[in-house]
């Protein structure tokens, strides 16, 4: 088992993901965004390939591993009416930079759902079957994520999923479940359960990012907290996972400093920092009370 966590809810510099994760003492990062002296910040697979280059010899240099691209293929701010060559362009980047670095995995999504839709669209299966295959071929593992996207509208979306893209697996999310609406049932949509994901799904999960929220109904959106402190039943999911064998990643996305998709939420670096480390800290406190249980 491998703990790590999404890099830059530690922040956007190189230079302070690495830091975190060395206090932590982590082997490995999830990589995402990141920000290089002279450089804008990108998601990994689209900086530049200087700046590319400079992260590869950074993170070398300091014994740092890269265990998944949290890459932006296909994500929530991807639309199915958008050409699939920005898609396809995005993979073709993506594959040489994960061989470069030694990655195993890669999360991708399924595009923005349709609000007015409950059904995943054929389009969505072709272009996720493409893009998997274009991994697979090259020895690499994509792992969809339940997220805001038409995979994640339901367990009986992912499944479905699941069917339709033969070598797909499955990165699970214990937070997003907690905002997402189950869009396989009648609306207006409930929330969905995650341990009821997680049940449907877990046959299926090689990766874990671990969130915990609290939904707000008065303001549409979650307050999110440390692990074990929410709605996403993240000490039972792990348990589950653990006594059953896992020993993939899990990987921390906490969202307790900064929501990354809310761009004017962004805190002092200390505070990103230190709450990514208090993080991490809670997490494998976490764990190891879990395994001293599940031993026992």
């Amino acid at each position: 088992m491998i703990l790590t966590g999404i890099g830059d809810e530690a922040g956007a510099p190189l230079d302070a993901q690495i830091k975190a994760a060395r206090q932590l003492g982590w082997s490995h990062l999830e990589m995402r965004a990141v920000e290089l002296p002279g450089f804008a910040r990108g998601n990994l697979h689209d900086i530049p390939e200087q700046a590319f280059e400079l992260a590869a010899a950074r993170l070398q240099e300091a014994g740092v591993g890269v265990y998944c691209f949290a890459s932006t293929i296909a994500n929530w701010s991807a639309k199915l009416s958008d050409p699939f060559q920005i898609t396809l362009d995005q993979v073709r980047r993506c594959i040489p930079r994960m061989q470069r670095l030694g990655a195993n995995y890669v999360r991708i999504m399924s595009y923005k759902p349709d609000d007015a839709e409950s059904k995943t669209p054929p389009e969505v299966f072709r272009r996720v079957a493409e893009v998997t295959r274009m991994f697979r071929d090259a020895g690499l593992q994509p792992v969809h994520e339940n997220c805001m996207n038409y995979g994640g509208m339901s367990w009986r979306h992912a499944l479905e999923l699941l069917e339709k893209c033969p070598g797909l697996k499955w990165v699970f999310d214990t937070g997003n479940p907690v905002f997402n609406p189950d869009r396989s049932l009648p609306p207006p949509w409930p929330r969905q359960n995650p341990w009821e994901f997680w049940e449907h799904i877990r046959d299926h999960v090689v990766h874990i990012h671990v969130k915990d929220a609290i939904y707000v109904p008065a303001k549409r959106d979650c307050d999110y907290t440390y692990p074990g402190k929410g709605r996403g039943r993240v000490r039972d999911i792990l348990a589950n996972a653990l006594g059953r064998g896992y020993d993939g990643g899990i990987s921390i996305e906490p969202h307790v400093a900064v929501v990354f998709h809310d761009a004017a939420a962004q805190p002092e670096g200390q505070v990103l920092f230190d709450s990514f480390v208090r993080y991490g800290r809670e997490l494998a406190s976490m764990i190891a009370e879990i395994k001293a249980g599940v031993s026992g």
